[in-house]
C-alpha cells in the first residue's frame, strides 16, 4: 500500500545505464530492461509523487574522481549529451515530473529532499542497485526516512551484485524495507 505521503523516487533510468551494445556502464545481460514493467506500474500509481534522477559527469573532475575517470574517459562529457539522456519509456513516463541531476553516485541531499518536499518515507527504484540506488537509499535511511526498495523495479550491474546490494540493503531493516512491487501496490 502506497501512503498518502509516500514518494517513488526513481534512480538514473538513463541510456548509459540500459544500452549495453555501446555503453560499458550498462547492466548487465540486459536486466536493466527487466524492470520497465515494475517501474511503470510504479511510476503510474505514484501519480504526482514521483522524482527522476540522472547521474552526470562532473565537469572538470575533482579530486578522487580524477583517478575514476582515468578509467571511464568515454564518459566524461557534458550533462546534455544524449549518453545521459532518460531511456525513452522513462522519459514519457516523467513528463512534467522534475528531474534531479547530481554528479555523485548517491542523490541524496538538499536538492532530492526538495524535490520530495522533505517526505519521510519513500520508494527507490532505478539502477544500479549495487551503485547508485545502495547509496541514495543509506543517506536516505540515515537521515531518519523510512525506505522501501522493491527489487524487481531494480537492476544492478551484474545479478550478482544485484543480490550483494539487496542483502546489504536488508541489514538496514526496519528503516530500509526491500520488497516488490506487488506487496507495495497490494
Amino acid at each position: 500500500m502506497i501512503a498518502e505521503d509516500e514518494w517513488l523516487v526513481v534512480i538514473d533510468r538513463q541510456k548509459v545505464f540500459a544500452e549495453s551494445e555501446w555503453s560499458a556502464w550498462a547492466c548487465a545481460d540486459g536486466t536493466y530492461y527487466d524492470t520497465n514493467e515494475a517501474f511503470a506500474k510504479l511510476a503510474k500509481a505514484f501519480g504526482d509523487r514521483v522524482v527522476y534522477t540522472r547521474y552526470v559527469a562532473p565537469i572538470p573532475p575533482k579530486d578522487a574522481w580524477v583517478d575514476y575517470f582515468k578509467d571511464w574517459p568515454q564518459f566524461l562529457v557534458p550533462p546534455d549529451d544524449p549518453i545521459y539522456d532518460l531511456t525513452d519509456e522513462t522519459a514519457a513516463l516523467a513528463e512534467g515530473h522534475q528531474v534531479v541531476d547530481r554528479t555523485t553516485f548517491g542523490k541524496w541531499g538538499q536538492q532530492l529532499i526538495d524535490a520530495i518536499g522533505g517526505a519521510k518515507k519513500i520508494t527507490v527504484c532505478g539502477v544500479a542497485t549495487d551503485c547508485c540506488v545502495l547509496t541514495t537509499v543509506l543517506a536516505a535511511a540515515d537521515n531518519g526516512v523510512a525506505v522501501r526498495v522493491p527489487a524487481d523495479a531494480c537492476a544492478g550491474s551484474t545479478p550478482e551484485n544485484q543480490e550483494l546490494a539487496l542483502n546489504t540493503m536488508r541489514l538496514f531493516e526496519p528503516l530500509i524495507t526491500v520488497t516488490d512491487t506487488a506487496s507495495i501496490l497490494a
